[in-house]
């Protein structure tokens, strides 16, 4: 066990500027997920080493953060969210040597590795739970929450996130226990002091080796009502068939939430590292709860709304981007992520509408005041590719709720590298099926097109990192009746930029008004459309459908 200070542990460049931000302010953030970014032993699936062969491309990017999600060892009965050992790298990812040498070759990049932590369950094969099932005076007996049933049924009538009971019986001792998501992944019982110990000391252990930071995983379930009392039943069945019951009383007790937050930020801040937060959050005083007025809690509570928003509307996203500003929180946007179909298929009805909708999205999100995190792909347009049979299907959420519930094999199939077998991904055979859209949306061809997602991508970024506006400006709403265009300023100093994005598949005409500019003369940035090269934004502006525009203004 390697617990000395590594020499990849030291910062990556300066952690604050002369202006107060944090690296973590100006980070680009890239969330990959290992089993599908890239295969360096062809057995189908991505690893550590491959990851470590794509930093160049990463870098190119303009990533400066990477994210990975859960790559400890683990039964894989929700694909690495159940941890059964929070010290070592799962064999089929590499090993802590691998590790080692990503996290060192990212460093000499000037990229940091962030992982995705557990937190809120672990395995039902770590040591701890098999300790704690194996007797009612075991010692790790209460770092689970173990209850009595009611008359041969569970103490209430909480659901798993997953379907069935949130209740599992244990013959041996004779109790029931309790897990928000699959039965495999038992929850942590947070009030016992011993499991915040234990958990901040895998952190220490971590940033030791060098991590960066991680990503806490269902922060919102780590505390559960001590009264058990049974949540609200509301009309009809879930996808799984279970009565719709409110998550009431297992879900956001944000008080107790928050103290644990902070044990877990005072580690992180003794080695300059992040948290970011999976945050599911429907206001301003939900999101708001994440942060504190000391900035004692969470650096990075994720917004996860983008990602959820149905409709392609201005109105909608604006109002969203309000309530984060609401906040007074540094913004952490998302449009996508492993959970969640893919943005390009969720509002693009065919593949040349997907591409223009995913640089319209770009747009925005990379735009915006705070930090941006993608989900690999996004750069290229990647789209969701279900699966069309219940056989095929490889996540058990698809497999319990098929048809309804196709799972999230869609998201999760594998990185696009060229237009070749597999798309490069692997020599081997792929976990997931490559869908056919890679033989024009992969790494190879989209860098030889100057009008492709990824040339968008590329030069948006490097528009971030280079106008303070962009990176650390204030963010002002414009035309906020609009129904179409979404229009907004963000401000540094003597430096404005103005961006607006055609949120429709028609030509859209507004008027904007910047109070203090003149728009007769302006200096164009970024367009993602060749036809807005030309703009006039005096009078009547016609936007181009999906249309992407970013200008910087003079008095």
């Amino acid at each position: 066990m390697l617990l000395a200070l590594r020499a990849g542990a030291e910062p990556v460049g300066k952690s604050v500027d002369a202006e107060g931000h944090q690296w973590w302010q100006h980070a680009v953030f890239y969330e990959l997920y290992p089993r599908s970014f890239a295969d360096s032993n062809a057995d189908g699936i991505g690893d550590l080493n491959g990851i470590t062969s794509k930093l160049d491309y990463l870098r190119n990017l303009g990533v400066d953060a990477i994210w990975i999600t859960p790559c400890f060892p683990s039964p894989q009965v929700d694909f690495g969210y159940d941890v059964s050992d929070y010290r070592d790298i799962d064999p089929m990812y590499g090993t802590l040597a691998d590790m080692d040498k990503l996290i060192g070759a990212a460093r000499q990049r000037g990229q940091r590795i962030v992982l995705d932590l557990v937190v809120n369950h672990t395995s039902d094969q770590h040591p701890w739970f098999l300790d704690s099932k194996s007797s009612r005076s075991s010692k790790y007996r209460d770092w689970y929450i173990w209850r009595d049933g009611k008359k041969d049924a569970p103490p209430n009538n909480w659901i798993s996130l997953f379907g069935g009971s949130a209740w599992q019986f244990d013959p041996t001792t004779q109790q029931y226990f309790y897990h928000f998501f699959y039965k495999q992944q038992p929850d942590l019982n947070w009030r016992n002091p011993q499991v915040a110990e234990a958990i901040n000391d895998v952190t220490r252990w971590w940033y030791r080796r060098g991590i960066a930071g991680f990503r806490l995983d269902a922060v919102d379930t780590l505390f559960e009502d001590p009264q058990l009392r049974d949540n609200p039943v509301e009309p009809g069945k879930n996808k799984y068939g279970d009565p719709n019951t409110k998550f009431l009383y297992n879900n956001k007790l944000q008080t107790e939430n928050n103290a644990v937050l902070r044990g877990l930020r005072n580690t992180a801040d003794q080695f300059g590292a992040v948290l970011i937060g999976e945050t599911w959050t429907t206001g301003v005083d939900e999101l708001k709860a994440y942060y504190s007025p000391d900035g004692g809690n969470l650096q990075m509570p994720m917004f996860v709304s983008f990602a959820t928003t149905p409709d392609l509307s201005a109105k909608e996203f604006r109002e969203k981007i309000a309530t984060v500003e609401a906040t007074g929180g540094w913004p952490v946007y998302v449009i996508g992520n492993h959970d969640i179909p893919r943005a390009a298929s969720r509002y693009g009805k065919s593949v040349a509408d997907s591409d223009m909708v995913a640089k319209l999205l770009a747009g925005m999100y990379l735009t915006l005041r705070g930090t941006p995190i993608l989900y690999y792909g996004e750069e290229l347009g990647m789209v969701n590719t279900d699966p069309a049979r219940r056989e095929d299907v490889k996540d058990p959420i698809g497999q319990l709720g098929w048809p309804e519930e196709k799972g999230r094999d869609g998201e999760r199939t594998p990185m696009q590298w060229t237009p070749g077998a597999n798309a490069g991904f692997t020599t081997g055979s792929p976990w997931l099926p490559v869908p056919e859209s890679a033989r024009t949306r992969n790494v190879e061809t989209e860098s030889a097109d100057p009008n492709s997602v990824l040339s968008f991508y590329r030069k948006l970024i490097a528009l971030r990192k280079t106008h303070l506006a962009l990176r650390d400006g204030s963010y002002t709403a414009l035309n906020q009746n609009e129904k179409n265009v979404l229009a907004y300023t963000r401000s540094y100093k003597k430096e404005t930029v103005l961006v607006l994005l055609n949120m429709t598949g028609s030509e859209q005409k507004v008027q904007i008004n910047v109070p203090g500019y003149s728009l007769s003369k302006v200096t164009l940035l970024l367009t993602a459309n060749s036809h807005a090269r030309k703009l006039q934004l005096v009078g009547d502006t016609s936007l181009p459908p999906y249309a992407v525009y970013i200008a910087q203004l003079v008095k």
